[in-house]
């Protein structure tokens, strides 16, 4: 299938070029988002016409796409840009890098309230997110949860150079982010996981802490696990802006030293 090419451009593949075709598609209709190349996320409206019987999905499909063709000229400046539909939207927290206090206008600071949210989740659905946030750093990961994963969520490579990769597996803790510190016997075993693997490196993720010993056994043996506490968790969330956005907060009193 893959070696059928076009007449006239025999080095196209016809089904590559059709599933590019479709994933752009299924972007515009809002059913897929694509936050950076390569990395692709199926919405709710997506899983909404996934789980619907294929001749009610085709013709919502269609309804969709007629009102994004009707909605397109109608755009300005400062809109979304072509290929964007809005979608529902994401839950919203606005923080500021200088909310050191992490007040924020929430009980507890605007961490807290990505903690609980993810802790909220389906362990599954952690997971899922968990894997989705390392694919935006680069990480080129495939998930291998369930039954038999063998402590191992994720395994793939990770870029170290435009030459260069290593094989990295990862595993993730929907620890409560109150609970206990994981301690060494955990990262331990997950590192003994990760070289019956075959991996290089590999990285641990939870929403609550490590203990002093587990970060010393992080690094006294191979591979190297690269720990990431709920704390860390969150600062990579918001350094991606994924459902976490940063917003603008005037200090006033900086004027002064001008008057």
């Amino acid at each position: 299938m893959l070696a059928a090419s076009y007449p006239a451009r025999p080095n196209d593949s016809v089904l590559l070029e059709r599933m590019q075709w479709a994933r752009s598609y299924a972007k515009l209709c809002g059913a897929l988002e694509s936050p950076k190349r390569g990395v692709f996320l199926i919405t709710v409206l997506g899983k909404q016409l996934l789980s619907m019987p294929h001749d009610e999905a085709t013709k919502k499909i269609l309804d969709l796409d007629r009102a994004f063709r009707r909605a397109r000229p109608k755009k300005t400046s400062g809109t979304a840009e072509d290929g964007d539909l809005p979608v529902a939207d994401l839950e919203e927290t606005l923080v500021n890098d200088s909310d050191q206090d992490g007040t924020n206008g929430h009980a507890g600071g605007w961490r807290d309230v990505v903690l609980r949210r993810l802790h909220a989740m389906k362990p599954d659905s952690f997971e899922e997110f968990v894997l989705y946030l390392l694919r935006l750093y680069g990480l080129q990961l495939e998930r291998v949860g369930g039954s038999g994963d063998e402590g191992i969520d994720g395994i793939g490579t990770a870029p170290i150079s435009p030459v260069l990769s290593s094989r990295v597996a990862v595993q993730v803790k929907r620890y409560d982010p109150a609970g206990r510190s994981i301690g060494r016997e955990v990262v331990a075993l997950f590192q003994r996981d990760a070289q019956t693997k075959g991996a290089e490196r590999a990285i641990l993720v939870t929403l609550g802490k490590f203990s002093e010993p587990a970060r010393r056994a992080a690094t006294a043996t191979s591979p190297t696990v690269d720990l990431i506490d709920g704390r860390k968790l969150t600062d990579l969330i918001l350094e991606q802006e994924v459902g976490v956005g940063l917003a603008p907060q005037v200090d006033e009193r900086w004027y002064d030293r001008f008057d």
